[in-house]
C-alpha cells in the first residue's frame, strides 16, 4: 500500500509543471471526486424546475459598503444630521447621526434612488432589482462574509459557487465550473470559494490577486503531444492505484484535475487575453481610465496601475468566462470597511468599480447574455446611520442593501426597506438564507432538494431555513 501511494505522489510530482499542479494535489488530498471522475461530477444536469438563469456573476464588495451612501436614500437622516442617535434603536447606543455627504437622485423610468457615487450604474437603474431589506446574523466581518458565501459560519461548508456547480454541472468541459477572480485573502479566505464535503471539482479555481494569468498554464518544455503522452502514462499508474484501493476518491480527484488542467491549456490562454476586445469595449469597462480610484480593489494586475482599469479588466474577464461556459464567476473588490474618512475613501472605492459594473451590464445585455445571467452585487453587511470617528460608519448587520440584475429578477424594482434612519430592515426583510434560496431558485434548483449526504444527514446551502423571495421574480 505504501509503495502504491508513493507511486501516486511521484506521478503527480513528475507531471507537476502542468497547469494547476497545486490545485490537483489539493483536490486529491481533500477527497473528492465521485466514482466515475469528472464526467459524473461536472456533467450538465437537469434542474428541479425551469431555470430563469444559467450562470452567475457575483460582484463581491469585501468589507461592507454603506447602504446609506449608495442605494438606500434616507431624507430623515439628512434632516437630523448631528443629532444624538436614538438609544436602543436596533441595538445601538450613543453617537451622533451622520447624514450622507453624497447627493441622491431618482433614475430611469423606475425612479430608483441611487447616490452620485454610482453615476454610471445609475444609468442602468431600470435593469436593477435593489433589495433594501437585507439582514444577517452577526456584525463581524469574518463571520458575516463566510455566511454570505457559505450559509453558515460556525464550521466549513461548501460555498454558493460550489453548490451551483454541484447542482448544475458545467457547460464547458475544458474550463472549471467556478472561477474566483482576485479571491478574498481575509475573512475566511479559501473557505469562501471552497467545496468542503462536496466533490472537489466544484471548488473555485483562483485567478489570484496580482497575477496576469493562471500559474503553469503553459509548458515551455514540451509539445502538446508530448504532454499528452506523459499524462497518459501517469494517469495509467493512478488508475491502477485507484482500482487496487477499490475506487479511492482522492485518486479519482487527482485524475480528473490533471485531465481538466490539460484541456485548459488549449482554451484558457485565449480567454485571458482581453487585448482581443475592441477599443470601444475596453472603454466601456473603464479600462482606458487607469487612475479611477478604487481603494484596495483586489484582483490581478493587467496593467493600468489599478482603479477602474483593474476592476474593469476583471469584469470583462468575467463576461468572457461566462460566455465561454463557466457556470459561476466571482469578482472581489476589497477595501470597503470605511470606519473613518468616509467621503474620500468611499468615493475612491466606488470610482474604481462604477464604470466597470455598468459596462458589464451593458455588455451582457447587448450580447444577449443578461437575460439568463444573474448578476449579484453587495457585501457582507451594511453600516450605521450614526458616526464613528466623526466621519465614518460602524458595522451594521441589521439592515443593508444588495442588488441583483438579469436572470429572472424584476428589473427597475426596489424591494424591502430599512427604517427611516436606516438602522434595520423593517419591510421585505431578506435574510442571507432567503437570498441563497432565491438565487438557487432562479437557477432552477430547489434549495430544499439540493442536498448532499454528510455527517449523517442531508446537508444544504440554506441549512434548515430560507424562503424564496417571490416578490422579486420577474
Amino acid at each position: 500500500m505504501a509503495s502504491r501511494r508513493g507511486m501516486l505522489k511521484a506521478g503527480g510530482g513528475g507531471f507537476g509543471w502542468l497547469a494547476f499542479r497545486a490545485l490537483a494535489h489539493e483536490q486529491a488530498a481533500r477527497g473528492a471526486a465521485t466514482p466515475g471522475g469528472r464526467g459524473e461530477t461536472l456533467a450538465p444536469r437537469l434542474t428541479h424546475h425551469a431555470p430563469r438563469a444559467k450562470r452567475v456573476i457575483f460582484l463581491c464588495m469585501e468589507g461592507a459598503p454603506s447602504h446609506l451612501d449608495t442605494f438606500d436614500h434616507k431624507p430623515k437622516l439628512a434632516r437630523e444630521d448631528g443629532e444624538p442617535a436614538p438609544r436602543g434603536r436596533g441595538g445601538f447606543r450613543g453617537g451622533k447621526l451622520l447624514a450622507s455627504p453624497f447627493r441622491f437622485r431618482q433614475h430611469g423610468q423606475s425612479g430608483l434612488w441611487v447616490s452620485e457615487l454610482f453615476g454610471e450604474v445609475a444609468k442602468q437603474a431600470d435593469r436593477l432589482c435593489v433589495l433594501n431589506g437585507m439582514h444577517t446574523d452577526l456584525p463581524n466581518h469574518a463571520q458575516a462574509f463566510i455566511q454570505m458565501h457559505c450559509g453558515v459560519f460556525q464550521f466549513p461548508r461548501p460555498s454558493l459557487g460550489a453548490w451551483t456547480v454541484y447542482g448544475l454541472g458545467t457547460e464547458n468541459a475544458n474550463l472549471p465550473g467556478f472561477i474566483t477572480i482576485g479571491p478574498p485573502q481575509n475573512n475566511g479566505g479559501a473557505v469562501n470559494y471552497g467545496s468542503s464535503f462536496l466533490p472537489a471539482a466544484c471548488q473555485g479555481t483562483r485567478i489570484a490577486r496580482g497575477a496576469e494569468t493562471v500559474a503553469n498554464l503553459r509548458n515551455p518544455r514540451r509539445t502538446t503531444e508530448a504532454q499528452r503522452a506523459q499524462l497518459d502514462l501517469v494517469q495509467g499508474m493512478n488508475r491502477s492505484l485507484g482500482e487496487s484501493l477499490g475506487g479511492d476518491a482522492g485518486v479519482e480527484g487527482l485524475i480528473s484535475s490533471y485531465e481538466l488542467a490539460f484541456r485548459m491549456q488549449g482554451e484558457m490562454p485565449g480567454l485571458l487575453d482581453v487585448s482581443r476586445e475592441t477599443p470601444e469595449t475596453l472603454r466601456l469597462y473603464g479600462i482606458d481610465e487607469p487612475r479611477g480610484g478604487g481603494g484596495r480593489a483586489g484582483g490581478f494586475g493587467m496593467g493600468g496601475g489599478g482603479g477602474s482599469a483593474t476592476f474593469g479588466r476583471q469584469c470583462l474577464l468575467a463576461r468572457r468566462l461566462v460566455e465561454a461556459g463557466v457556470r459561476f464567476v466571482e469578482v472581489t473588490s476589497g477595501g470597503w470597511d470605511h470606519h473613518r474618512n468616509l467621503k474620500e475613501s468611499l468615493t475612491a472605492s466606488c470610482a474604481g468599480v462604477d464604470k466597470p459594473i455598468a459596462g458589464l451590464l451593458v455588455d451582457l445585455a447587448r450580447r444577449g447574455l443578461l437575460e439568463d445571467t444573474l448578476v449579484l452585487w453587495g457585501g457582507e453587511f451594511g453600516r450605521t446611520p450614526h458616526a464613528e470617528s466623526a466621519d465614518g460608519r460602524d458595522h451594521n448587520n441589521k439592515g443593508f442593501t444588495v442588488w441583483m440584475a438579469g436572470g429572472g429578477v424584476k428589473a427597475g424594482h426596489a424591494y424591502g426597506a430599512t427604517d427611516d434612519l436606516g438602522y434595520e430592515a423593517v419591510e421585505g426583510r431578506v435574510h442571507i438564507h432567503d437570498w441563497h434560496a432565491t438565487i438557487l431558485h432562479l437557477l432552477g434548483l430547489d434549495h430544499e432538494r439540493l442536498t448532499y449526504r454528510h455527517g449523517g444527514r442531508d446537508q444544504r446551502l440554506t441549512d434548515v431555513k430560507g424562503n424564496v423571495m417571490r416578490g422579486i421574480l420577474a
